[in-house]
């Protein structure tokens, strides 16, 4: 399993969420919406310190990681983040 993060999506968590060399951003498990996988599930995202990492990229000095408790989650599948160019969002797709 491994996480793909596009240069647009790096982009976007720069402009965005103002991260910088050195920064953590969490992908994680969360109650509720739903999942191709998981129905009341969904994915989440935050900026925080890991604690267990499972997964991780880093990019431009940006860790990108998955607590190893929420690998169940994402069912063998890699997780690449890009950006929807119609909503200019955050777009996740889950491939094996």
């Amino acid at each position: 399993m491994k996480i793909v993060i596009t240069d647009e999506a790096l982009t976007w968590f720069k402009e965005e969420m103002e991260v910088e060399h050195g920064d953590y951003i969490r992908f994680y498990a969360r109650y509720g919406g739903c999942s191709p996988f998981h129905e009341s599930f969904s994915l989440g995202m935050n900026r925080e310190k890991p604690h267990d990492i499972g997964v991780e990229t880093v990019v431009d000095g940006i860790h990108f990681f998955i607590e190893k408790d929420d690998e169940w989650f994402f069912n063998d599948h890699d997780l690449h983040v890009s950006v929807d160019p119609k909503t200019e969002e955050l777009l996740y797709e889950y491939k094996k």
